[in-house]
C-alpha cells in the first residue's frame, strides 16, 4: 500500500489542523493506521492509531483529548484532527499502515507515507 500524507502547515498555538493520509495500491480496509511524528533531533514518536474498521482508537498521553483519528474506508483515507495545538507539537507527521499491528513502536509498522510538516508558533 502507498501512503500520501497532506494538510500540514503553520498555525498559531491554540489553533487546529487536519491532516489526511490517502492510501492506494491495496485494500485500505485491511490495514490498521497509525500516526507518528518526528521533531528535529528527536526520535520518531507515536501519536495514535485506529484499527481497520475505525471501531478502536488509542493515543499517546501527550495528545489525548486534543487529537482525534478517524478514517473513511470508502475514500481510502485516514485523518488526524489536531486541536489546541502547542509549540511542542511541531514536527513532521507521518502516517503508517499495517495489517496486524497497532503498537506504539514504529519499527512494527510496515508501510509509511512521506510526512507532512506541522509548525506551531507561540
Amino acid at each position: 500500500v502507498q501512503l500520501q500524507a497532506s494538510g500540514g502547515g503553520l498555525v498559531q498555538a491554540g489553533g487546529s489542523l487536519r491532516l489526511s493520509c490517502a492510501a492506494s495500491g491495496s485494500t485500505f480496509s485491511r490495514y490498521n493506521m497509525g500516526w507518528f511524528r518526528q521533531a528535529p533531533g528527536k526520535e520518531r514518536e507515536f501519536v495514535g492509531a485506529i484499527n481497520w474498521s475505525g471501531g478502536s482508537t488509542y493515543y499517546a498521553d501527550s495528545v489525548k483529548g486534543r487529537f482525534t483519528i478517524s478514517r473513511h474506508n470508502a475514500k481510502n483515507t485516514v485523518y488526524l484532527q489536531m486541536n489546541s495545538l502547542k509549540p511542542e507539537d511541531t514536527a513532521v507527521y507521518y502516517c503508517a499502515a499495517d495489517s496486524a499491528t497497532m503498537t506504539p513502536r514504529s519499527m512494527t509498522w510496515d508501510y509509511w507515507g512521506q510526512g507532512t510538516q506541522v509548525t506551531v508558533s507561540s
